[in-house]
């Protein structure tokens, strides 16, 4: 039986299993939210049409911030803004759901903190996965576009096992189609963040880069 096979299948099941899962604890969270985030705007002097409107609100910053993590944005500002606005979210949630407890015990608090926390854990949970899979997707053997010669070069070499050795694999395979790959496509690569400028600009440095080109060149004439 023919288990390299299977394995892909099974990561893409499992993925889409822990999809689903986060998609009904999301419901559930926004169902209670809801209905705490309107009696606690309405209970700190809220309106009623705020205080229907102000759940949404959060909610929608929550899902606009998910939507961003979950893209996988190469650029530190743009994560960093994106957790802010979800930390946002999730403190204001969870202010108004501990707010709606009937009484401040520890099971009633534990109860009504439950939805955001949830959603919470459910999300980077999922976030870590989906960046897994992208990097099982991206990795050098699976990248289209290596000539067959890189192809055969590579079967015949050992296969890199760390994060700069799997960069520099995909660089050269990419240099050698006319390429010359960022560092964000590095970072794709390796499954790294923010790494694969600072290899770019050691490489640049060290004259590493420089050595391919002449190689490439020497090779073609």
């Amino acid at each position: 039986m023919n288990t390299t096979s299977t394995k892909p299948v099974r990561r893409d099941f499992g993925l889409w299993v822990q999809c689903l899962c986060t998609a009904l604890v999301a419901l559930g969270a926004a169902y209670a939210s809801y209905r705490h985030g309107r009696e606690f705007a309405l209970r700190f002097g809220s309106d009623h049409t705020t205080a229907t409107i102000w759940p949404l609100i959060v909610d929608g910053l929550l899902i606009i911030a998910t939507v961003e993590l979950w893209k996988g944005s190469a650029h530190q500002t743009g994560r960093w803004a994106a957790w802010l606005a979800f930390t946002l979210g999730i403190s204001l949630s969870l202010c108004a759901n501990i707010a709606a407890a009937p009484n401040l015990s520890v099971f009633a608090i534990a109860v009504a903190a439950c939805p955001p926390l949830a959603l919470l854990l459910a999300v980077e949970l999922l976030n870590r996965a989906l960046k897994r899979h992208r990097a099982d997707q991206t990795s050098p053997d699976r990248t289209p576009g290596i000539s067959a010669a890189a192809t055969d070069q590579k079967a015949s070499a050992p296969a890199p096992t760390t994060a700069e050795e799997r960069m520099w694999a995909y660089y050269l395979a990419e240099h050698e189609q006319g390429r010359t790959p960022s560092g964000a496509e590095l970072d794709r690569v390796a499954g790294t963040h923010n790494y694969g400028r600072r290899l770019l600009r050691k490489w640049r440095a060290s004259g590493r880069l420089r050595n391919a080109e002449l190689k490439q060149a020497t090779a073609v004439t």
